[in-house]
């Protein structure tokens, strides 16, 4: 990916995060203040390491590079070349492929390094060929460990990328012969087969016999060239070694033509030829040139069975891992709203509960629990008119299917009746006051005794006039002796009492009632001599009558307790 797509991932990264953090995590404000501190110092250190990658050291030119996008096979030349590099660059781009040119001097694992490092995509895409022409080398023992240490390399390469990068072998020679460019290819499972850029492939057996004497002269070069390569080359790369691991190659090639650049007169391949034939340098077995602008470099034709670039392109990558971050940031984000609407749902059913649990006639804790009831509905109905916190929505809300339980339970409360209103005292009622007669009176007397005035002002202290009472003084006696002389008796000595408070006291006749019982209202047995002596009594007593004691000069509807004759003596 660029740089500027690393930064818009980075960006896109910290924007879920705060988003996430910030809005949906169930915890404090300061703990998701720190966790989104903890995932924006991940996401630096992250792109900081992805932006700061060291490129391999290299004096490999690779200006014109296909983009990223390219997903066509891109394979790595080692070894020998039949004609000099026609470009600049060490990249060479055909139809169907992409070729690579590894200088001897260069290490192909560090060369495989920087593509990869310009290219992260092209891991799958990625082949190796091996290209040896017998003609420029004449140590064959300095062949061998060259082409063991590419082996090694090809291994490690293999390693390193974790791909199974292919390897293609192959073997050119120039020949006289040749008008031309001859090409072989062994496929694993396809034989051999005969590839010209004149006619579409055939067999070995097809093309000799179409081609006559000249076709098969060739074929006779090309039977030695592949029988060189087979002992010289392709052993070197499938031979058990215990210190490099077997690579079997995926195709291998043979060509013959007329040019060839850089043939030795003695070489590796003519003393195989002389060895075989016991012949001495033969004309046709040596080029008739050094370059050519005609004959293609490379075999082309290989280059659609190997494998394509199958990974996304750059941006769709970027696409990809921000789609991917996404996700994940809507599953926490989710996760954290279900949490708060689990929270919620088991509150406010908490809160309904206790106050069922609350007896009606429990009223401090059942206001109490209606109390908190209130307060839930006025959240929820703040959240329904305002609209739902973000922590809470997503389409996970649940606080619309508890409101009418709510109300429902807040309408179901029936409050404490109220503390009943104070009666307004009334004014009291003066208790019955009893006097004994034979202390204010003389056996058979109605005429009170001369002593019994200190007695009647400390008995009838509590006794007042007032308008709308009227004072009632009665008479009794007891059961002895005529029972009509004892009624009026008791009458004369209820009239003498009432006389003295009168006169005493100068309250006006209409405040007074005077009634006489005789023995009819006993308060006590006449059978003894101590309840006889009871009986025997005169009582004064307050009843309350509208027209009764209506003082002259003083209105019946107002009291006038301070202004009324007090019974006292003085």
């Amino acid at each position: 990916m660029s740089a500027a797509q690393q930064r818009w991932l980075a960006a896109w990264a910290a924007l879920l995060s705060g988003a996430v953090s910030l809005g949906f995590l169930p915890v404090t404000r300061l703990v998701a203040v720190w966790i989104l501190l903890v995932a924006l110092g991940l996401i630096a250190a992250i792109w900081y390491w992805a932006s700061r990658r060291s490129e391999p050291v290299t004096d490999l030119h690779l200006d014109n590079l296909p983009d990223a996008t390219y997903r066509q096979p891109v394979v790595l030349v080692c070894g020998d070349l039949p004609q000099a590099w026609p470009e600049s660059s060490a990249v060479l781009t055909v139809t169907q492929g992409c070729w690579i040119r590894v200088e001897d001097h260069q290490d192909l694992a560090q060369v495989a390094r920087q593509v990869l490092w310009l290219r992260p995509d092209w891991g799958r895409q990625l082949s190796v060929m091996v290209s040896v022409c017998p003609q420029k080398h004449a140590d064959g023992e300095a062949l061998t460990s060259r082409l063991l240490a590419l082996r090694w390399q090809i291994s490690q390469l293999r390693k390193e990328t974790g791909q199974s990068v292919p390897l293609v072998l192959n073997g050119q020679a120039g020949s006289a012969m040749m008008n031309d460019q001859l090409w072989q290819a062994a496929i694993p499972g396809e034989g051999v087969s005969v590839w010209r850029e004149s006619s579409a492939p055939s067999a070995i057996a097809a093309w000799v016999t179409t081609g006559g004497a000249m076709a098969m002269q060739q074929q006779v070069v090309m039977n030695s060239l592949i029988s060189w390569f087979h002992h010289h080359v392709k052993a070197v790369f499938i031979d058990e070694n215990p210190d490099i691991p077997v690579i079997a190659p995926a195709a291998v090639l043979w060509g013959i033509g007329p040019i060839l650049a850089g043939s030795l007169a003695s070489s590796i391949w003519t003393a195989w030829l002389s060895r075989h034939t016991a012949m001495q340098r033969v004309a046709g077995w040596q080029p008739v040139g050094t370059d050519s602008t005609v004959l293609s470099l490379f075999p082309d034709f290989v280059l659609p069975l190997l494998p394509e670039g199958q990974g996304l392109t750059p941006r769709a990558r970027a696409w990809r891992y921000g789609l991917t971050l996404f996700t994940f940031a809507a599953i926490a984000a989710l996760l954290s709203s279900g949490w708060h609407n689990r929270q919620l749902l088991h509150r406010v059913s908490f809160d309904i509960a206790r106050y069922d649990r609350i007896a009606m006639d429990d009223y401090g804790p059942k206001a109490a629990a209606v109390v908190q009831l209130h307060e839930d509905a006025a959240q929820l109905d703040e959240w329904a008119r305002n609209g739902v916190p973000l922590r809470m929505s997503l389409g996970l809300y649940q606080g619309e299917r508890l409101r009418m339980p709510v109300l429902d339970a807040i309408r179901s409360w029936v409050p404490a009746p109220p503390p009943p209103k104070p009666q307004p005292e009334s004014e009291p009622v003066p208790k019955i006051v009893r006097l004994d007669s034979m202390s204010l009176f003389a056996s058979g007397s109605a005429e009170l005794k001369a002593g019994s005035t200190k007695m009647l002002i400390n008995s009838l202290v509590g006794i007042k006039a007032r308008p709308g009472w009227l004072i009632v003084v009665a008479g009794h006696s007891d059961n002895t002796g005529n029972p009509q002389l004892n009624q009026t008796l008791s009458l004369k000595r209820a009239e003498a009492v009432r006389n003295w408070m009168r006169d005493t006291g100068d309250v006006p006749e209409s405040c007074f009632a005077v009634q006489g019982y005789g023995a009819g209202r006993p308060i006590a047995t006449n059978d003894t001599a101590e309840g006889r002596a009871l009986n025997r009594r005169v009582e004064i007593s307050l009843v309350p009558q509208a027209d009764a004691c209506q003082i002259p000069d003083t209105p019946s509807a107002s009291s006038q307790d301070d202004g009324a004759p007090q019974h006292n003596g003085e």
